[in-house]
């Protein structure tokens, strides 16, 4: 019975961190946001390559059109984990708290993803909903350093919109760019 603590945790974490390592790549079409929706890559009207370097984006804005589905190839050619985002500006500050607490519990380093359970800090964790620490957002993917991921997303409605890294620090440091509609 003693073990069994740890091992619900361990379990409850190894859930957590298999989300975020599946991020938004996973996630299936339907869970919409209210400018927007995740699509499937073969709906794709447009493929935009984003290099994701330390800190920035190349290129440092993008073009949408309302009902466009685009298929976003995600390249991380830095030395640093990069997120890509797609939100509102305050969709963004609250995601920089979450993003923080990922990394100040471990759960992120500032190369990757913690993928081994035994060295996170647990003792800081206190009384904290641990199903409330996950990366599976349907708007944002992680990329490791020197990997490629994609995020397909159909833009419904024309909004205030941008593409960040809410990876501490970096959206402070100008990883972040404006996504502008036309008709």
């Amino acid at each position: 019975m003693s073990n069994t603590l740890p091992n619900l945790l361990r379990i409850s974490l190894l859930a957590g961190f298999t989300t975020i390592a599946a991020g938004a790549a996973s996630a299936s079409p339907g869970h919409s946001l209210p400018f927007g929706e995740p699509a499937k890559a073969e709906q794709a009207t447009r493929t935009v390559t984003i290099t994701m370097r330390d800190n920035l984006y190349e290129p440092e804005s993008l073009t949408v059109k309302p009902g466009e589905i685009v298929r976003f190839v995600l390249v991380n050619e830095g030395e640093l984990l990069h997120e890509f985002n797609i939100g509102t500006p305050a969709m963004h500050a609250k995601h920089q708290e979450e993003m923080a607490m990922m990394m100040e519990h471990g759960m992120l380093t500032p190369t990757g993803m913690n993928h081994d359970m035994s060295k996170m800090d647990h003792s800081k964790m206190g009384g904290m909903n641990m199903g409330d620490m996950k990366h599976d957002d349907p708007n944002s993917v992680l990329v490791e350093p020197g990997k490629t991921a994609e995020l397909v997303w159909k833009f419904t409605q024309p909004t205030e919109l941008e593409f960040a890294c809410n990876i501490p620090g970096h959206y402070e440091s100008g990883m972040a760019g404006p996504i502008n509609f036309t008709k």
